[in-house]
């Protein structure tokens, strides 16, 4: 699935079946359904559910619990925005 095939799946009822629980999460995400998005992948235990869970907790303003997250993925908090993390974490997860 390309990038522009995921933003536009964004506008179905569901995620696509064939996505990873961590690009389900942030498809929920750009759903605008921030507590769907941390239910799917709050319990996951790998460094991509991690990373989306940090960007979920960067969202949220909790900033101290984000940087808890980063660590366990192995990131730093970045200085972009929301929506260019989103962007990044998705590709990332597409490759």
């Amino acid at each position: 699935m390309t990038f522009d095939e995921y933003k536009v799946s964004i506008h179905e009822q569901a995620p696509p079946l064939n996505l990873s629980e961590e690009l389900k999460g942030l498809w929920w995400d750009g759903k605008g359904s921030w507590d769907k998005s941390h239910e799917t992948i709050q319990d996951l235990d790998s460094e991509n559910a991690a990373w989306v869970h940090a960007y979920l907790h960067r969202k949220e303003g909790d900033v101290w619990n984000a940087d808890y997250w980063y660590r366990r993925a192995g990131k730093v908090r970045p200085t972009t925005t929301l929506d260019e993390e989103w962007e990044h974490i998705v590709k990332a997860l597409l490759d």
